[in-house]
């Protein structure tokens, strides 16, 4: 069965982006660069992949859930597919609609969507973000694989943004970057 994973940067207090979504105040050294284009090539936008010449084969994923938060910086920038090699799924009750192929938009129920998509046959499911999604679709997140960037944010958008349900995960790996970037993967 398809595993989903929580792939997702945060800050040492544990947000995802700042209070209007900001998220250029995360360091990226070169080693973590190349370790994101080498082993998580999916998770690089499209329009980006052409940019660095990046044409990788699709190994650890083949769809993405993403949150309208995550969805609209794309969109202010004119990109309806933002990652239009793999399946993407807008999870969003405020959008009105979506016209890109490629890109689905799912007004209620994510954690049925979730749950329908991990019995298809493909590789894992992304789960890109944000927080108030992450928190919906916790009890099917299989995997975490968090860089932890040695940056406070003081407040913004949460990791997991939602009901007290506290969740055990098993460290499974780790691994530093130069300039303080912890990669930590947690299986549940």
């Amino acid at each position: 069965m398809r595993k989903l994973v929580y792939y997702v940067g945060i800050s040492i207090d544990g947000y995802i982006a700042g209070p209007g979504g900001e998220w250029d105040f995360y360091p990226v050294s070169d080693a973590l660069a190349a370790y994101i284009n080498g082993e998580m090539s999916e998770a690089v936008p499209t329009h980006v992949r052409q940019q660095v010449g990046l044409d990788a084969p699709n190994r650890r994923f083949d769809t993405l859930v993403m949150g309208r938060g995550t969805y609209e910086p794309a969109l202010e920038a004119g990109i309806t597919s933002p990652y239009a090699h793999l399946r993407q799924y807008v999870v969003s009750s405020t959008i009105g609609s979506i016209d890109a192929p490629g890109v689905e938009l799912v007004k209620e129920d994510p954690l049925g969507l979730v749950r329908r998509l991990k019995q298809e046959d493909g590789l894992d499911i992304w789960l890109c973000g944000g927080g108030k999604l992450a928190a919906s679709v916790l009890p099917e997140i299989d995997e975490l694989i968090v860089k932890a960037y040695p940056v406070v944010a003081g407040t913004g958008i949460a990791a997991f943004d939602g009901a007290f349900q506290p969740t055990t995960f098993t460290l499974t790996g780790t691994r530093t970057f130069e300039g303080g970037v912890v990669l930590m993967t947690y299986t549940r």
